[in-house]
């Protein structure tokens, strides 16, 4: 059986279908999805959150990447071909993980999209809700890098020094989240994901 009792991938599904689609687009995104992973299972479990449902979003979060190398192109990507495989749970995390502050236009990188896709994913993501898996990824997106576990300033630059520029809103609801969690679970994020 491919679905757990959450409505998600089993964890071995989960790490198939990235196997799977690091065949299809070889880089270093997919060693950035298992930090991710990693960093989501440790906070998850730190903050009393289920971590295996952790661990699969953090693992699946960048799936669109599959499609080859695209910028809002993996967004999309990840979220219609979650939708499609009836892991609705992870499509929502394809779609939410890049826009902590529910925001299409502080997308970072081109807009590589249709604009029937564009207006698709601006939909979605204004009926979205977050919850604190949502809001865990979008952490973790900011501390798992391809070569391991960073500090989330050292992440933003290095997103900002690649793509030239990083939202201030952005910059901020990320240590925001940081400390939000940090309050949640009563511990240091790096002392969590460090140990």
């Amino acid at each position: 059986m491919n679905i757990n009792n959450n409505g998600l991938p089993t964890i071995e599904k989960a790490e198939e279908l990235l196997r799977d689609a690091e065949l299809h687009n070889i880089g270093q995104w997919g060693n950035h999805s298992r930090n991710v992973a990693f960093c989501a299972s440790k906070i998850a479990e730190a903050c009393g959150m289920n971590k295996e449902k952790a661990y699969i979003l953090g693992l699946l979060h960048d799936i669109g990447r599959k499609f080859g190398i695209k910028h809002l192109g993996h967004v999309y990507d990840g979220y219609k071909y979650m939708l499609s495989l009836g892991y609705t749970q992870v499509a929502k995390i394809c779609l939410t993980h890049s826009f902590c502050n529910h925001d299409l236009s502080e997308y970072i990188g081109n807009f590589d999209i249709m604009p029937d896709e564009q207006k698709e994913l601006e939909t979605a993501l204004n009926v979205a809700v977050y919850d604190d898996y949502d809001r865990l990824i979008q952490l973790c997106d900011a501390l798992g890098a391809a070569n391991g576990i960073v500090e989330i300033e050292e992440r933003m630059n290095d997103v900002k020094a690649r793509y030239g520029t990083y939202p201030q809103e952005k910059w901020d609801k990320n240590i925001k989240l940081k400390e939000y969690f940090e309050k949640l679970c009563k511990h240091n994020i790096y002392d969590i994901i460090r140990k």
